[in-house]
């Protein structure tokens, strides 16, 4: 991608997707490599690369107003929260001292709150919000979609949030060039329909077979458009998804892909009362994901629901773009407390289903098939 095509796309970010408007207090930040990393020459590359990507937008808005840049070593985990001084950035010194200095900040960072926690920490924000940026570009490698840090801006200060890990150049040419007026509309139906629902079954060729409780969640819609207080989503954008009621799933989810590349053999999940109970695959990959969920038995927990709406969305390779594939879906492990569920854990991974039938079922008992074999075929309604 030509440097001035890619700077025009960065703009066009800023511009159409966030609306950001000269006056506005920006924060881009993104993570490096930590030296104890041991990642493959390609994984490096594409780590690197986003850590410049970052830098370019960072640049890119000091055109358009007030933008800061901070990197940190990566977390190694996506849903962990960022460092401390990225809190103290994004909320302001006097936020982020009284969070520091009463013990919340250290609390939340390790996912230890309790309910009396969040209330304390809901009033002294609420009370100095306007000390906080009004807009945040997240291109950490490592997602901050599932933290407190996210949900306090967004739902407490009325901040824009882009959050983009994973993200690669490449994406502007794909899943970032679309109408997202026609992507908004398409996520915004299946969501609808999310929330309406009791139950959803998924199965597809490649063995997966699984039942989820919906009665009383919400469906959530990812649409790309972020302009208005409190906005939150993705980049690339869309996707409807939704945290399934705890202890409801049930069957076997199978997949074929990890987030950044194709697995040399399938990995299987049996799955009863809403968590993994056991993982059955060989590979380099199933080992340390098996680990990952051992570390806390909420990591096992299936956190999410979602249907990709973005008809440019075509990589399979890079989960952030792969979940955004029109007619896929996606179950995520983990952490979903920020989007409806009970469960909160420094962990949060989508693995993606490429051929699924997603069949709803609503309160009458009345059953409607939402995704064919990868074709959306409520849209045809």
């Amino acid at each position: 991608m030509k440097e001035k095509d890619l700077v025009n796309a960065i703009k066009n970010l800023y511009h159409i997707n966030l609306g950001v408007r000269k006056g506005e207090r920006v924060l881009v930040f993104s993570d490096c490599i930590k030296e104890s990393e041991k990642i493959s020459m390609r994984e490096r590359k594409r780590r690197e690369e986003l850590l410049q990507t970052a830098k370019k937008t960072f640049e890119a808005g000091s055109e358009i107003t007030s933008t800061t840049f901070i990197s940190y070593d990566a977390t190694l985990s996506h849903g962990a929260e960022p460092p401390e001084f990225i809190w103290e950035e994004a909320f302001g010194k006097k936020i982020y001292a009284e969070l520091r200095d009463s013990g919340l900040l250290l609390k939340f960072i390790n996912k230890r709150e309790e309910e009396k926690d969040l209330k304390e920490a809901e009033e002294l924000i609420i009370e100095n919000k306007n000390d906080a940026v009004d807009v945040v570009i997240a291109m950490a490698n490592f997602s901050v979609s599932h933290t407190k840090f996210r949900d306090f801006l967004t739902g407490l200060t009325g901040a824009r949030f882009a959050s983009l890990p994973l993200f690669d150049p490449s994406m502007f040419l794909t899943s970032m060039d679309v109408d997202w007026e026609i992507v908004a509309k398409r996520t915004k139906l299946i969501a609808y329909k999310l929330t309406q629902a009791h139950k959803a079954m998924i199965t597809s060729p490649n063995g997966t077979n699984i039942t989820l409780g919906l009665k009383g969640r919400d469906g959530f819609s990812d649409t790309g458009i972020l302009k208005n207080n409190g906005d939150f989503g993705n980049l690339p954008a869309g996707e409807a998804f939704i945290a399934p009621v705890e202890d409801t799933a049930d069957g076997m989810l199978v997949i074929e892909w990890a987030p950044t590349e194709k697995l040399s053999s399938p990995i299987v999940f049996e799955i009863k009362n809403g968590k993994i109970f056991l993982v059955r695959g060989v590979s380099e990959y199933a080992l340390s994901l098996r680990n990952k969920l051992d570390e806390n038995p909420l990591n096992k927990t299936i956190a999410e629901l979602g249907i990709g709406t973005n008809y440019m969305a075509s990589r399979i390779d890079n989960i952030l773009e792969a979940e955004k594939i029109s007619g896929t879906i996606h179950i995520a492990f983990g952490d979903n407390k920020s989007f409806g569920g009970k469960v909160r854990t420094s962990f949060h991974q989508d693995f993606i289903v490429l051929e699924p039938t997603l069949t709803l079922e609503y309160e009458d008992g009345s059953r409607e098939v939402i995704v064919d074999r990868k074709k959306i075929v409520c849209l045809e309604k």
